[in-house]
């Protein structure tokens, strides 16, 4: 009886009426505040929307996408953590020094880590 009478004065300490504090579990409860909590179904529901969302972002490691950025760069998805974002003419001075760059790395090839 004390856990009930305990539950009966949180229940108005937030304004839960009586109707509400009465109701099936299912029932969503609101709050004062005009937060709503949802019912365990809709948590249910929510919870596999995200898993399934999650899956559809999940890339196989190593794969790589291009996206515009909102301020309008590219950014070069999959090569790390983190996006690389360049503006249009940026990308171009790099790629025009591509040669460069190749022998760059076969001058100092035994001093750059390889990422395993």
């Amino acid at each position: 009886m004390l856990k009930l009478a305990n539950a009966r004065s949180r229940a108005r300490c937030f304004g839960v009426s009586d109707a509400r504090r009465h109701a099936s579990p299912a029932v969503v409860v609101s709050l004062k505040s005009g937060f709503t909590m949802p019912n365990d179904e809709a948590l249910k529901a929510e919870i596999e929307r995200l898993r399934a969302e999650n899956e559809a972002l999940k890339r196989p490691r190593g794969q790589m996408s291009l996206k515009v950025s909102e301020k309008g760069g590219l950014s070069v998805y999959g090569l790390g953590r983190f996006p690389v974002t360049l503006y249009r003419e940026q990308w171009e001075k790099l790629l025009g020094m591509t040669d460069e760059i190749r022998k760059f790395i076969k001058e100092h090839d035994t001093q750059l880590k390889k990422k395993e």
